[in-house]
């Protein structure tokens, strides 16, 4: 994955982005090169698709997938978070993946866990799709970054272009 990477990386952006994808394909990518790796999927928030959905692909290759406290239950769009979130957090040994929810209105479930975002051992990329209504210039690119800058208390580290034309 190269140098830059940290143990933690959390992966923001707008509502169908595609940063779910890019966060599936990215803890995929760091099992090739570490022995323990995880994704958390925190997206609660007007979720298209959620992380979880690729749990038996991401576990068969050992990824271990946390999210919400309630799984696959009827009730799994309620914005709960479960305390086991915090376990490959606070495991210096296990490269994380943080999936968040779009916009700054899902990044705002990061405060929780701000304590662990707080060092040289995290990065916040944001991705950016330029087919989004509102990414679609360099101002809305722009405002979505600021707004999840100003709702986490995080800088961006890096951004992630993932402008495609779906099935065009």
């Amino acid at each position: 994955m190269g140098a830059g990477m940290k143990r933690i990386t959390v992966i923001a952006g707008h509502f169908g982005s595609g940063k779910t994808e890019f966060s599936v394909n990215l803890a995929m990518k760091l099992k090739e090169e570490h022995e323990k790796v995880a994704l958390l999927d925190l997206d609660i928030a007007n979720p298209y698709f959620r992380s979880r959905e690729r749990q038996k692909l991401l576990e068969d290759a050992g990824v271990k997938v946390y999210y919400n406290t309630f799984g696959y239950d009827i009730t799994e769009d309620l914005p709960a978070v479960s305390a086991v979130l915090r376990a490959p957090l606070e495991d210096e040994e296990c490269f994380t993946v943080v999936d968040v929810g779009g916009n700054d209105s899902g990044a705002r479930v990061l405060k929780q866990f701000a304590k662990y975002f707080r060092n040289d051992d995290c990065m916040l990329l944001c991705v950016l799709n330029s087919s989004r209504p509102e990414t679609d210039s360099v101002q809305g690119m722009i405002t979505s970054l600021r707004s999840i800058e100003e709702e986490t208390g995080l800088k961006v580290d890096g951004l992630v272009n993932n402008t495609h034309m779906l099935t065009e």
